[in-house]
């Protein structure tokens, strides 16, 4: 069992539970006078449990490729892959890959028709469903995964941005809203700076293994200037929000995570060596959940 669960790689799953948090709680507030408050508890679950197959999904599918095409190796940092220790077979995983495959089409079929009934959007989402799962998939497994061609970057930025938080905002209140941008593009940003820094403690490996990441491609110096502007976007999405909002002195709870984000990026900047990098990856993963949360409960007390 605790195999799986290391296969599982549970430290992922904020990310995937953040921009759930944020796409409700925006669900709260009354943006133009058309639209109602329209958060729901049964959506709510739906979406977050959607969200977490699919970001397990994508773990298990990155195990298997990345063991394929000969990325996890003796050389690589951070913790041993399953597949590549061999505690689970390449067969194992595979069966594993349908199965939670198969549970998230089921989640996220329960979601659609539950929010939206049988409606064009909900044909609309089901296309937005399949494609988030075929992109769960092939990141770095299969043929020709985009993950090694630099495009991981886009990827996370749609999918646990622009998609994660308008596409659970649209579920809840079957409207858009464009201010829900703001806040959506700070998700997917801090959420590709965790990818960024995966990459930034990856790149001697991934450049002998062959895989272009957009830190291979840029180098360390600038993938370091580049995470700098991926957490400052992050958090100013924020602000924007906030300022266009203007609910409240609590819809700026989150800033008080602001000098918790300036430490990380000091680390990051002085980290000495790639693999001193790696507990910046639990860092800014929690610290983007705290955001979301801090964000939740600034819209709350707002109401």
């Amino acid at each position: 069992m605790k195999h799986w669960l290391s296969a599982l790689r549970l430290r992922t799953l904020p990310l995937a539970v953040s921009s759930i948090i944020v796409g409700s709680a925006l669900a709260h507030i009354v943006i133009r006078p058309s639209l109602e408050r329209g958060f729901r508890w049964p959506v709510f679950a739906l979406t977050l449990i959607t969200a977490v197959l699919l970001q397990v999904l994508s773990n298990l599918a990155n195990d298997l490729g990345d063991h394929q095409h000969g990325t996890d190796n003796l050389d690589r940092v951070g913790p041993q892959r399953s597949v590549q220790s061999g505690t689970i077979s390449p067969a194992q995983m595979e069966r594993a890959m349908i199965i939670c495959g198969l549970l998230a089409f089921l989640s996220g079929c329960t979601l659609i028709v539950f929010a939206l009934g049988f409606t064009t959007q909900t044909l609309i989402f089901l296309i937005i469903g399949l494609v988030a799962i075929g992109a769960a998939v092939k990141y770095t497994f299969g043929k020709n995964p985009y993950g090694y061609a630099g495009l991981g970057d886009i990827s996370v930025f749609l999918f646990f941005g622009i998609v994660g938080v308008c596409g659970t905002f649209y579920l809840h209140t079957r409207a858009f809203a464009w201010p829900v941008l703001f806040p959506a593009i700070s998700m997917g940003l801090l959420s590709a700076g965790v990818l960024n820094v995966n990459n930034m403690r990856d790149i001697v490996n991934d450049m002998a293994s062959g895989k272009r990441t957009l830190v291979v491609r840029m180098g360390s110096a600038n993938a370091r200037a580049y995470h700098t502007l991926l957490i400052t976007g992050g958090v100013l999405g924020f602000v924007g929000f906030g300022l266009l909002a203007d609910l409240g002195w609590s819809m700026w709870l989150y800033l008080v995570l602001v000098p918790a984000f300036i430490f990380h990026l000091q680390r990051v900047w002085s980290a000495p060596e790639p693999r001193a990098l790696d507990p910046q990856l639990k860092v800014l993963a929690l610290g983007t959940l705290v955001m979301s949360l801090l964000f939740a409960l600034g819209v709350i007390l707002a109401l």
